[in-house]
């Protein structure tokens, strides 16, 4: 079964198993591997992307279930969020081992855009599907809040 589906604003299709993880497709098949593989069961955050501009578990999504969606990955996220968060990211030296940082910033970035003054608990609740194992929590937090500051200045 062919699936077609935008992926960082470009056309793609995919001749597969439908029922095979969209995270598969975009890494193995699409060669882009920012989207992580973390615990396979939706549970840690690390293959977040955006379907259709909400979070979404790539790890759980059969590409069957996506055709005619735009996808968005760490890769192509753009725009003054983006941007923002980035800059924020760097300037408070958040990720330590990094492997959890592309989906933190695609939870964040999906945040942002629906809540452009995030308090604590907006960020906590948002990013509650994300885990990081080093635990830089604090530094995530402070990285929204700048990010959403620089984005209304």
């Amino acid at each position: 079964m062919a699936v077609s589906f935008d992926l960082n604003g470009r056309p793609v299709r995919f001749d597969g198993d439908p029922e095979t993880a969209l995270l598969w497709v975009i890494r193995d098949h699409m060669g882009l591997t920012g989207t992580k593989f973390g615990c396979g069961a939706a549970q840690c955050g690390a293959c977040t992307v955006h379907l259709d501009g909400a979070t979404r578990r790539s790890c759980i999504t059969q590409v069957g279930d996506i055709d005619g969606a735009s996808i968005t990955t760490i890769e192509g996220l753009d725009g003054p969020v983006a941007e923002a968060l980035r800059a924020a990211w760097v300037r408070l030296n958040v990720p330590q081992c990094g492997y959890c940082q592309s989906g933190q910033i695609m939870s964040a970035a999906a945040l942002l855009v629906e809540v452009t003054s995030p308090t604590d608990e907006d960020i906590n609740n948002a990013m509650s599907g994300n885990i990081c194992r080093c635990a830089t929590y604090v530094r995530i937090r402070k990285a929204i809040h700048q990010a959403a500051e620089a984005v209304t200045k």
